[in-house]
């Protein structure tokens, strides 16, 4: 019997109801630590690299790969919930995340690597599966806060963590969420849906392929591009085929669905390329000490996440267009000033701008594309629109190495 198995309580004789949901904290705890996670190597990446023997560039791997496993494996968890069920995601998101946390202990990078994938992948699970069970707005701005508020600690957190203990422990911060699983398995239904939809391997496997090519962009441009091409290509001819396969036509034939997809991505690559551009250019340019350079961004990124939460409960009353008014023009601002700023001390509240928009963007976007979709299809609208805001987590690191780190 399994520890899922054991957590859930067994049926009683009491007369059938509906199941009480989950708290909302508890969702947010299940989810949200895969943002801690993420970014926890911000401020570490010359003690990760020094520890492999390797440049701070390369060191970015660790987490360029995180973000791709997240970008590929949340579509995939997305379809295996569909198709399994709860019970399902969450025990192969409890095991993947408990192995990545074990093998990311590897003294060789590569290892380290796959380790970091493994918790990234799993992660993604724990997320698919507490906004599946969020059920109402509110609740989804719970966990969306979330990840706004551990985003901005983790950098800190991680640094906090390699100066007492080790650079390592800073890397399983994620394993927090499975303290969240008791009380999710003992009030979630997770039986397998009754019926199963026939799954789309070939349409999975050329989005990941499709995926790969393109987080790849910005470090390998030329063989990238002609792998994204050809994969894209493919995969358009095999939609065409199949229509309601795993990347259904009807939902790329919905402007709203695509315009939010790719605004979330822009959003996304301009945050995560400032969050690890901002502490370097400090370093380089200030004589800030590395917990002064944390504890600034970390309060930057605070004040941008609670403007994006104080966004979200004025939304309704500004409405659509001025809330994408905003979105846009704090977008367009966040990279002008990074680029055009003659003060460094400037780039911290251009961080507090990039968290603003990314976070108050993904709640805002992902609602415009969900709801873009027929209800049959809003769980795969979700997934692939997290695709494209975590293609963002992909290409910021890699651009931020290119360009500052000194790839």
């Amino acid at each position: 019997m399994s520890l899922l198995d054991r957590a859930r309580p067994r049926p009683t004789t009491t007369s059938p109801s509906e199941p009480r949901p989950v708290p909302a904290l508890w969702l947010a705890l299940l989810a949200t630590p895969l943002a801690a996670g993420a970014n926890s190597p911000v401020l570490i990446l010359d003690d990760i690299a020094g520890s492999f023997g390797v440049p701070t560039a390369t060191a970015t791997w660790l987490v360029t790969v995180f973000a791709w496993a997240i970008a590929v494996g949340t579509p995939l968890m997305a379809g295996l919930l569909r198709r399994r069920g709860l019970r399902a995601v969450l025990r192969l998101s409890a095991t993947l995340v408990v192995a990545g946390t074990v093998v990311v202990a590897a003294p060789w990078l590569p290892l380290a690597m796959a380790g970091r994938a493994a918790q990234a992948v799993g992660g993604a699970g724990l997320v698919t599966a507490a906004m599946s069970l969020a059920g109402t707005v509110r609740r989804m701005g719970v966990i969306t806060a979330g990840f706004g508020v551990l985003g901005a600690v983790g950098p800190l957190l991680g640094s906090v963590l390699a100066d007492v203990a080790a650079w390592r422990l800073s890397l399983a911060v994620g394993a927090v969420a499975l303290l969240a699983l008791p009380a999710v398995v003992r009030r979630a239904d997770l039986d397998p849906p009754k019926e199963r939809t026939p799954f789309d391997g070939r349409g999975a496997a050329l989005l990941v392929l499709l995926a790969t090519s393109v987080v790849l962009v910005p470090r390998f441009p030329l063989p990238a591009v002609t792998a994204a091409l050809a994969v894209g290509v493919l995969l358009a001819l095999h939609i065409r085929a199949r229509p309601s396969g795993f990347v259904p036509l009807s939902l790329l034939r919905t402007r709203a669905f695509l315009l939010s997809t790719l605004l979330a991505c822009a959003f996304a690559t301009s945050y995560f390329t400032l969050l690890f551009a901002v502490p370097q250019v400090l370093r380089d340019r200030t004589d800030w000490s590395a917990s002064a350079i944390g504890v600034g961004q970390l309060g930057a990124l605070l004040a941008g996440s609670v403007l994006s939460m104080a966004l979200a409960v004025v939304a309704h009353r500004l409405g659509r267009t001025r809330v994408l008014a905003i979105l846009l023009t704090a977008g367009a601002l966040a990279p002008l000033l990074a680029l055009l700023t003659p003060w460094p001390a400037l780039l911290l509240p251009v961080a507090t701008l990039a968290v603003f928009t990314t976070s108050a963007g993904q709640a805002t976007l992902a609602v415009l594309a969900v709801q873009s979709a027929p209800t049959p299809q809003r769980p795969t609208a979700l997934g692939l629109f997290n695709l494209g805001y975590q293609l963002g987590g992909a290409f910021g690191p890699a651009i931020a190495a290119l360009t500052v780190l000194g790839a």
